[in-house]
Parts: structure tokens; C-alpha cells; sequence
């Protein structure tokens, strides 16, 4: 399942933003670079337009099933939700998508329902033959919702499959009840539709650290006042949920806008405070992840380079934190839902790591157990499959998606005299981007893959 988009935008930048003089020398240094490695390789490196082309040549062969469904504005978030319909030769999922527009119209969170055909199924002929200026007729449009600022995380609800939440560029996490809110036409001058609840906490924007536990109704969050906040849409059900004229100081107030009010104020909706905040990183709060057996442990990662886990029950400190998890920023986490001592991390190095919590220590020290190489530009998610310990994926800047599998890491496999080696543990690429994939999502029977650009 591949969304793409006609019209050309340009990407959120993740990481520490350089003071203007490193920017300035960073800059020159990267042009001379860029100029001499053009020169060196134009000759032997074929062009996006090329790999792509080799690519869908490829489609019949790699995929057992594709679908190109074009959108009007690029996304910035993409996710699966619950399996709606089954059927004989297709099933119907739901699918979550955001919409970064230019201002012209407002922007959007979607939800759409996909039929997804069954493996083995499709004709070669068909899954080859798409057009990428299309619309696939496979996804269907269920609902829009017009969203307070661009939606630049998704995450569902496990207890749940009703309940989503979003980050946006704000301090905010908002929760939303997609069944209940009213379908919405993103017109110019459009009212924001009014989230089901809003959690505050954060002192300063929150734009990408989001997670929903596996095991209770909690949310974790990360942002650039270097804080992880977690709370319990719970409180909000039972006496805990605050009034919006008591709003945590910290909430520095929702870019919601009321209904027929033209500025930006605080919603008029019900909010909720966190449970705890918790402080440790020296930077930006990039990601954050629970571990899937405990709404107690949780893991976050940051422009500091560092990784940290904690544990809410031994209060608001890190339990473990490694201090130079990357030589980079580091962009995503992920925790393993079969073995629970297994987290990914993926960085601006473009690697991915493997820790085990089991050989990390509290003074910070722990190398990874495996390292995986195959990017050329900064990892921006890594996720686990849903239910093979040993498979992940990673999706990076150079606009490739890579499937891993680490226990083929440093197995010797037979291959052609002249062929080329792929990088230890890397078994598939999806390379049907030609332009940098920033996220991707893996459904839960793991035989589903999202892609966007």
C-alpha cells in the first residue's frame, strides 16, 4: 500500500539545528563535498528517475499485491488501523492518514478503508501495470477531519481501535474519536474540528515523540523541552479530567481554535494532566516507546544521542541511560512485542542499532548487539514486526525502506560471481519512492506494508 503526492513540499527537518556559524561552515563543507562526490560518481550512479524505473520493472516479481494511491498533499503519518471485513479473496482494513497542505485549505487527518487483496491472488499483469498519477479505487475515503496544525504522528488506541492521537506543533497530544467526529469538507476559512480530549503537560512543542501503551489506556510523549510526559486517558473517564481555564501552565495553551473564532486560543474541550514527567534528556525527545508487557516501562530517544529507559515505579529518573547510543541524533525507537529485552534505534548516522536491556548498565554503559548499514541518508522509523521477533523494518531519508531480519546477521549466503553484496542481515528493499520516504507502517498480520512520501 503505497500514498504518494503530486505536489512537491518540503519535509520537517529532524534534529539539533546548528548555530549560524557551524551552519554556515557545515554548509560550505557539505557543498565542496557534494560538488567533488558529484563529479566522481555521475558517471557510475544511475539517476531517481532510473532506479525507479528499475524498480517497477521489478513490482510482479518483489510484491505479491500493490496498490498506488495518489493524494493531493504530501503526509506526513501514516497508520494502520484495526481489520474491518474479511473476505474471500480481499479484506478491508482501516488506514490513517494526515494531509501537509500549503494554507490553501486546512489541514487534515483521513481515515480511510482499504481492500486489501490477498496474497496470491493478483495477476502480474495488474500489480504491474499503475498509474502513479491515480487514485487507486481500493481506498476509499471514510472520514476528515479538519486538524488544529499538520498531524505529524498517528498512533491507535489498542484497547480501542475507535481512539487515535496526534501530534502536532504544539505542546498538546490530541485524542480523538474518529467513529464520533463528523465528517468535514477541508475548505478555506473551515473551523478546526474540536478533539475528544486534550493532554497537557509539555512546556514546549511536542512535534513526533508519541506512543500508546500495548497493555493499558496510557500515552507517552516526548518534546522539545526535553521532558517524557504519560498519562491515562483513564483519568479523563473517571474525576481527574480538568476544565480548560486550569490547564497545566506547561500546555502553553492548544492552536485549537474555537468554533467561529478566527485566532488562536485554548479549546474549549476537556483536558486532562499527566501522571508523571520525566527528566533526563539533554535535548530534543525525538521518540519514545512502552515495553510491550508493562505500562510501568517505557524507553526514549533524542538529539542528545542518547537512549534511556525508565521505569515509573522507581520514580521520575532515568532507570538506565546510554549516553552515546549513536555518534548522531537519534530519530526513532522501537520495542520488540515477541522479546521485550530488544529495542531498536535509528539515527542521523543512518544506522540502526540493536540493544538488549539485559547488558546495559545504570552508569551508561552498553554497545549494541548488532548494528545494521544499509542507508545512506538518516533513519527516520524503525518498527518491529508484529510477530517475528527476529524481523524489523527501517525507513530513512535516502527513500528507501529496508526489511532486516538480525538472525540472518553474519550468515554467509551463496550468491552470483559478480553480484553485490547487501549489507549484513538486510533480505528486502523497497525502493518504489523517488523522493526521501519519511514513514511507513506494518499492519498487524505483518504481511502489510504502508508507505509515504
Amino acid at each position: 500500500m503505497e500514498p504518494g503526492a503530486t505536489t512537491p513540499h518540503v519535509p520537517k527537518k529532524r534534529g539539533r539545528k546548528p548555530k549560524p556559524k557551524e551552519d554556515q561552515q557545515q554548509q560550505q563543507q557539505q557543498q565542496s563535498a557534494g560538488a567533488r562526490l558529484k563529479e566522481g560518481k555521475k558517471a557510475q550512479q544511475p539517476s531517481i528517475d532510473d532506479k525507479y524505473t528499475q524498480w517497477k520493472s521489478l513490482v510482479p516479481v518483489l510484491y505479491d499485491w500493490l496498490a498506488n494511491h495518489n493524494l493531493v498533499w504530501p503526509s506526513l503519518s501514516c497508520r494502520w488501523g484495526p481489520q474491518l471485513e474479511q473476505a474471500s479473496y480481499k479484506n478491508r482494513q482501516r488506514l490513517y492518514l494526515s494531509e501537509q497542505t500549503d494554507g490553501s485549505v486546512p489541514n487534515t487527518l483521513v481515515i480511510a478503508n482499504c481492500d486489501v487483496v490477498k496474497s496470491r491472488v493478483a495477476a502480474a499483469e495488474h500489480i504491474s501495470q499503475f498509474n502513479e498519477e491515480a487514485r487507486s479505487p481500493f481506498v476509499k475515503k471514510y472520514k476528515t477531519i479538519i486538524h488544529p496544525g499538520e498531524v505529524n504522528r498517528i498512533r491507535e488506541l489498542p484497547q480501542n481501535s475507535k481512539i487515535v492521537a496526534t501530534h502536532t506543533d504544539s505542546p498538546d497530544v490530541l485524542i480523538w474519536d474518529v467513529e464520533a467526529q463528523p465528517n468535514r469538507h477541508a475548505v478555506l476559512g473551515a473551523t478546526n474540528s474540536r478533539p475528544d480530549l486534550i493532554l497537557t503537560g509539555h512546556q514546549d512543542n511536542a512535534e513526533f515523540a508519541l506512543a500508546m501503551c500495548p497493555t493499558d489506556p496510557y500515552v507517552l510523549s516526548g518534546g522539545k523541552d526535553k521532558l517524557v510526559v504519560l498519562w491515562s486517558i483513564q483519568d479523563h473517564i473517571t474525576s481527574s479530567a480538568t476544565d480548560p481555564a486550569t490547564k497545566s501552565p506547561g500546555s502553553g495553551g492548544s492552536i485549537i481554535k474555537k468554533a467561529g473564532d478566527g485566532s488562536d486560543k485554548a479549546a474549549d474541550g476537556p483536558s486532562v494532566g499527566p501522571r508523571g514527567i520525566y527528566s533526563g534528556h539533554e535535548d530534543t525527545v525525538e521518540d519514545v516507546a512502552f515495553c510491550p508487557s508493562s505500562a510501568q516501562e517505557f524507553c526514549s530517544v533524542g538529539d542528545d544521542s542518547c537512549l534511556i529507559l525508565w521505569d515509573a515505579r522507581a520514580g521520575t529518573s532515568p532507570a538506565i541511560k546510554v549516553e552515546r547510543a549513536h555518534n548522531a541524533d537519534l530519530h526513532c525507537v522501537d520495542w520488540n512485542p515477541q522479546d521485550d529485552n530488544l529495542i531498536l534505534t535509528g539515527s542521523a548516522d543512518a544506522s540502526v542499532c540493536m540493544f538488549d536491556r539485559r547488558h546495559l548498565t545504570s552508569n551508561g554503559v552498553g554497545l549494541p548487539v548488532y548494528k545494521f548499514e544499509g542507508h545512506k541518508a538518516a533513519v527516520l522509523c524503525v518498527q518491529w514486526s508484529p510477530d517475528k521477533a527476529s524481523v524489523f523494518g527501517s525507513s530513512a531519508e535516502d527513500g528507501l525502506l529496508n526489511i532486516w531480519d538480525y538472525e540472518k546477521f553474519g550468515k554467509k549466503t551463496e550468491r552470483p560471481t559478480r553480484a553485490p553484496s547487501s549489507p549484513a542481515g538486510l533480505f528486502f528493499q523497497h525502493a518504489g519512492h523517488s523522493y526521501m520516504n519519511l514513514y511507513f507502517s506494518v499492519a498487524a498480520d505483518c504481511s502489510l506494508l504502508d508507505t509515504i512520501i
